[in-house]
């Protein structure tokens, strides 16, 4: 593999998910914490007028417009479209990107705990994600799967890289804990870099076990579009454990348990999610993928 020579920290992309917007500040104003000698650390705050508003977005979601087409569409005029093409000109473009790698530092109001969500398959992003899972097994590894299709998120700019996500964090709440975790992180992953750069890599355990997205659910809606149950209780804060068919799924307003009728076992993730309502998604559904790498 190719050295590592220009590496992107993101924080911010949705403007009240203060964990990375301000580890971006901190490394803004302490630049040494990330700086490294065999490769350039560059740090960009994804969405400042958002976060200037204490909102997650001003007109739509920042995170959903770098589709090849939208990047290229000099129609699409709205503040998150425009911030999206900036971003596009200094880190991209798709396919011969001006980075080598992409860190984009999110929280979730979810469960979640610390969650690396893959860009790709890239052989590069799982041997970093079984490295970092090696050292806090806690951590869990999320995949929106290995295609080479064209994606709407941030990180696609470049295949290689992960999104950090941790949580639960209420919206516009900075958590010390989630805060010292994600920083931790982002330094392991430096130095993981670092060291690969030096040609000292650190031994990998070649077992890694993805949480592979297979589908999600919206909540039982009327003909109007309303809400008509909740997440079950027996279900909520359940991230990453198994639901199978027959368990409790939603709770009607009048306390009807829908239960989960699908065939297999799955394990749900960012259940609950509270900037999902909007999108129609409850819940996001798994299957375990063992890898060997």
């Amino acid at each position: 593999m190719e050295p590592i020579k220009r590496v992107a920290i993101i924080g911010g992309t949705h403007g009240n998910e203060l964990t990375g917007a301000y580890l971006i500040k901190k490394f803004e104003q302490f630049p040494a914490l990330v700086r490294r000698s065999t490769f350039e650390t560059i740090t960009l705050f994804g969405n400042p007028r958002a976060f200037e508003m204490g909102r997650r977005y001003l007109d739509k979601d920042l995170n959903r417009c770098f589709l090849t087409k939208d990047l290229l569409n000099p129609t699409l005029s709205t503040y998150e479209d425009q911030r999206a093409k900036t971003i596009h000109h200094l880190l991209g473009p798709k396919g011969h990107p001006a980075v080598d790698l992409i860190l984009d530092l999110h929280s979730t109001t979810a469960n979640m705990g610390i969650t690396l969500i893959l860009s790709s398959h890239h052989p590069f992003n799982l041997q970093l994600a079984a490295y970092l899972s090696q050292l806090d097994p806690q951590i869990r590894v999320f995949s929106w799967g290995q295609s080479s299709q064209d994606s709407s998120l941030l990180r696609s700019l470049c295949e290689q890289g992960l999104a950090i996500e941790v949580g639960p964090v209420a919206q516009g709440v900075l958590h010390a804990e989630f805060f010292q975790r994600t920083e931790a992180l982002v330094h392991q992953i430096l130095d993981y870099l670092e060291r690969t750069n030096q040609g000292n890599p650190p031994s990998i355990a070649r077992n890694l076990t993805l949480y592979q997205f297979i589908g999600s659910i919206d909540y039982p809606r009327d003909e109007k579009g309303d809400i008509q149950a909740m997440i079950h209780p027996k279900l909520q804060g359940k991230d990453y454990e198994p639901l199978r068919p027959g368990d409790p799924l939603f709770l009607t307003f009048d306390n009807q348990t829908i239960a989960y009728k699908g065939e297999l076992t799955v394990y749900p993730v960012f259940i609950n999610e509270a900037a999902y309502y909007e999108k129609g998604i409850a819940v996001y559904l798994a299957k375990l993928q063992p890898l060997y790498i």
